[in-house]
């Protein structure tokens, strides 16, 4: 019971994180609920198809289609993520004004509410399919029956959804006027995290070079299979013994779609700005 519980824990934990923090970029949104809750369905179905396939995709490429599945799903979510950033610095200070238009310009079809959707699915499809294929190794090695697998799992969802929603209440909390100043931080570094991580898959895979295998080593202050360096790991990306390419990739992720927020941000203050601009006729 007690490795199902700490599986399901840590995977619906890193879920619930992402979850939390896409809750709270999109908070005020009119029908955020049913396009978040359809993201986790779709993120399910997806990981029982992934499952049901599991031997398929880890004997496609030579034996490294469960490397590169992953990165794919870990790249689209940095997309995704790249995206919503890229437009909330153009439309987001507008948007924090009132609750009353921000939910006008949801209705509208003006806030793109599908890619954070697609990224909370990507994001379940993800850890959903890494629990079901680690409970299946557990119960090929026969820690434990049914029952105990079946309890251990509850707990686990439990915690871990429950630590989620603490991230969640914890960011809404801050006045709105800041919220999408502090969400927009947030997912502009679980995005470098992601492809950081998406880099390490693809390393693994032989397709790229490891660029020096370990730059450093902070394992002695904050373990990788920590609680804390779990967390940390979703939300920023932390790994304690990081290769030279994922260094890269985070590096280039932030100055990517931080760059493009700068440009896409400063346009938007520079239109708003001569728009403001009465003539003396009026």
């Amino acid at each position: 019971m007690l490795p199902t519980a700490i599986i399901v824990f840590r995977e619906v934990l890193e879920a619930a994180l992402i979850v939390g923090i896409v809750m709270a970029a999109s908070r005020g949104a009119l029908g955020r609920g049913l396009w978040v809750s359809g993201g986790i369905a779709a993120g399910v179905l997806g990981a029982l198809g992934v499952a049901a396939g599991a031997a398929t995709i880890a004997a496609a490429a030579e034996g490294m289609g469960q490397e590169l599945f992953d990165a794919g799903i870990l790249f689209a979510a940095v997309g995704m993520l790249g995206w919503h950033n890229i437009w909330m610095s153009r439309h987001g200070r507008e948007l924090a004004g009132s609750a009353a238009r921000l939910g006008s310009d949801v209705r509208s079809g003006a806030r793109p509410l599908w890619a954070l959707a697609f990224a909370v699915a990507l994001a379940v499809l993800r850890e959903g399919s890494e629990i079901v294929l680690f409970l299946y190794g557990i119960a090929l090695a026969g820690q434990g029956g049914p029952a105990a697998m079946v309890i251990g799992g509850i707990i686990g969802l439990a915690l871990g959804v429950a630590a989620g929603t603490a991230i969640y209440w914890g960011l809404v909390s801050i006045p709105m006027r800041l919220l999408f100043r502090v969400t927009s931080w947030l997912v502009l570094l679980l995005a470098a995290g992601l492809a950081s991580q998406g880099a390490a898959f693809l390393m693994q895979a032989d397709l790229l070079p490891a660029l020096g295998s370990n730059l450093w080593d902070t394992s002695f202050l904050l373990s990788d299979t920590s609680l804390v360096g779990r967390i940390l790991h979703t939300l920023i990306g932390y790994t304690a013994e990081p290769a030279g390419i994922q260094l890269v990739f985070y590096l280039a992720t932030l100055v990517i779609i931080g760059g493009l927020m700068r440009v896409v941000g400063s346009g938007e203050r520079s239109h708003r700005a001569s728009g403001s601009v009465v003539s003396p006729a009026e």
